[in-house]
């Protein structure tokens, strides 16, 4: 039910806040793999089966994030749950091994999940109260954090920080953005949801679709956050301070997308501007594939930034025209899925790298881009939207 008499204008500055926070603690971590990568000696296979342990993570906590979040309610599990996502950061800049390294990696991607689900069902929350459309400016904000994660991430390695120190004062800063945002959320509990019913059981075949379609954007993404580094380091060759400028340049994108995302969404359509997010996405990638230069990939992966910048709130916002599941639980099967395409990539690609080479991991995500095109025209749920 809606508690209109607890809301307040702080409220949607509260959320985006940590969208922010969210986004720049998983930013931090990305921005230091090549770094982590050279210092445990860790070849692409190793580091693929490293980030496999994160969606695995994920998936084992997928129904009780769910059930969690219907029983208690978004505003409940960020005050009691969000720190500790920073604090497996920190663990992380402490790693002395890459088995510990791996069990760190397990809980970040467990932390990880449910402050996700937390934090965009807070957001829907937010929307369904003040009837506006704030969805792509909030997955902005997680995009902005990433574009400033990556800024400091250039500038403490340039200065040689050590990965520990780095960490700590993004821990700093995001328990500071929480102290803040705790007091300033929504108490919606869907008291008319049972929670013992099973989430897969609540499914539909729509559901299912904008899973995929938010799987294969995310996958994409994933490949660019944590791969993007190490493309630009072993296929563009480029030097050691400028191996980060790939990543900046596609997150560069994809916040300005997301930030005039809702003008564009109304104007041209769900469909049609999923249909231009897939293309983009793969013509991006392939870009990049056929002409390994620094600046043409600078270019390539803006463009897969920009494509990339509208597909998941689009899939997110359609969210609530499914009329026949509770939003909680609706949120909770599409979210999941999409995200682990975000955790599932990455180490797909480091398995495909170390039997072949990394172009073809990229090819393989181009392709994608295509699906998710074709997936878009065929959906009745974004026919007029």
């Amino acid at each position: 039910m809606h508690d209109k008499e607890s809301f307040n204008a702080k409220m949607p500055s509260a959320c985006f806040l940590l969208f922010f926070a969210h986004g720049l603690v998983f930013s931090s971590w990305a921005s230091r793999i090549p770094i982590i990568k050279n210092a445990l000696s860790i070849n692409e296979a190793e580091l693929g089966t490293l980030l496999l342990l994160m969606p695995i993570g994920q998936l084992s906590t997928m129904v009780l994030s769910g059930k969690m979040i219907s029983k208690y309610g978004s505003s409940r599990v960020i005050k009691y749950c969000f720190l500790l996502y920073p604090a497996f950061l920190l663990l992380i800049g402490l790693a002395p091994s890459y088995w510990i390294l791996g069990v760190v990696l397990f809980f970040f991607g467990v932390f990880g999940n449910l402050c996700n689900i937390a934090v965009n069902t807070q957001a829907i929350e937010i929307e369904s109260i003040t009837k506006r459309t704030l969805l792509s400016s909030y997955h902005g904000a997680w995009c902005f954090a990433g574009l400033i994660g990556a800024v400091v991430g250039l500038l403490v390695i340039n200065l040689k920080m050590e990965t520990f120190p780095h960490f700590v004062l993004i821990f700093i800063l995001v328990t500071l953005i929480w102290l803040y945002s705790r007091n300033h959320l929504t108490n919606i509990i869907h008291k008319t949801e049972p929670n013992t019913r099973s989430i897969f059981k609540s499914v539909n075949p729509t559901l299912v679709g904008l899973g995929i379609i938010g799987f294969l954007s995310m996958a994409i993404e994933g490949a660019m956050f944590d791969w993007s580094g190490v493309y630009f380091q072993t296929i563009v060759k480029a030097p050691e301070n400028l191996v980060i400028l790939g990543y900046t340049s596609f997150i560069l994108m994809m916040t300005l997308g997301r930030f005039v995302g809702n003008r564009i969404i109304e104007k041209y359509g769900k469909r049609t501007v999923l249909q231009c997010c897939g293309m983009m996405m793969s013509a991006g990638l392939f870009l990049s594939i056929f002409f390994p230069e620094l600046w043409i990939c600078v270019i390539a992966f803006m463009i897969v930034g920009l494509g990339g910048s509208l597909s998941v709130p689009s899939v997110y916002s359609t969210i609530g025209k499914v009329n026949t599941v509770a939003p909680s639980i609706a949120l909770s099967f599409v979210s999941s899925i999409s995200f682990l395409g975000f955790l599932i990539g990455p180490p797909l690609i480091g398995y495909i790298a170390e039997a072949f080479d990394l172009r073809y991991s990229y090819g393989l995500f181009a392709c994608f881009g295509i699906l998710l095109t074709f997936m878009a025209g065929k959906m009745a749920v974004f026919r007029n939207k």
